[in-house]
């Protein structure tokens, strides 16, 4: 679907020192919440979730229009979830998206490029292969919608996604993101040029809906 792009560099070199990748902690930096839903609940990451998280990020069908192949080593899911509990929740919200009941990693969301200053957040999701189209990417969205309008007080929440990604932009839409522009020859990946849809929902919008 929707890919995470500021960490994706550091994935795809594992070769290189973990101190060279982790980011600096702020003094300041409040916890993660839980965020719960019908069946689902966003979480922060655990280490248990490596099998789970390369499960889901070593499917070429999940990472098909993305800005990053799929994973191809487990190694990439453990600095994953290394880099993820190092970041500042003041710039990056990143959950792992779990079944209610199991508690079992199913797929993920992160809200990024967090800007308090202007009210703004990216958005990025994905699913299992085989739990998509159950509505389940619907309910794990509009919780975070909820919270990032509501508790975070942003005022814009954007998505960047591949045009030919039909099922991820249906899913915005039908949460009342609206298109606002192409950008032509934005990603390359494993050698082919890829366009993005730059859709975007406001605090108003969401609101009225």
């Amino acid at each position: 679907m929707i890919a995470y792009f500021r960490l994706w560099g550091d994935i795809h070199q594992i070769e290189r020192s973990s101190c060279e990748n982790t980011p600096m902690k702020p003094q300041a930096s409040p916890p993660l919440p839980t965020l719960e839903a019908a069946r689902l609940r966003l979480r922060p990451y655990l280490d248990s979730d490596t099998t789970a998280l390369f499960a889901l990020y070593g499917d070429p069908k999940v990472t098909r229009y993305w800005s990053h192949p799929a994973w191809t080593d487990a190694a990439q899911a453990h600095l994953y979830l290394s880099l993820r509990k190092d970041e500042p929740t003041t710039a990056v919200h990143a959950w792992a998206v779990a079944d209610k009941q199991s508690n079992e990693l199913i797929g993920a969301l992160t809200f990024f490029s967090i800007s308090g200053a202007h009210a703004r957040a990216e958005v990025g999701y994905s699913l299992l292969s085989r739990l998509q189209g159950k509505g389940l990417g619907t309910e794990a969205l509009s919780t975070a919608l909820k919270y990032g309008f509501e508790i975070l007080n942003l005022y814009r929440i954007e998505a960047d996604v591949d045009p030919r990604n039909v099922g991820s932009i249906k899913l915005l839409e039908k949460l009342k993101f609206q298109r606002e522009g192409l950008l032509r020859q934005r990603w390359r990946v494993n050698g082919e040029v890829c366009d993005s849809v730059l859709l975007g929902l406001l605090k108003e919008d969401y609101l009225a809906s």
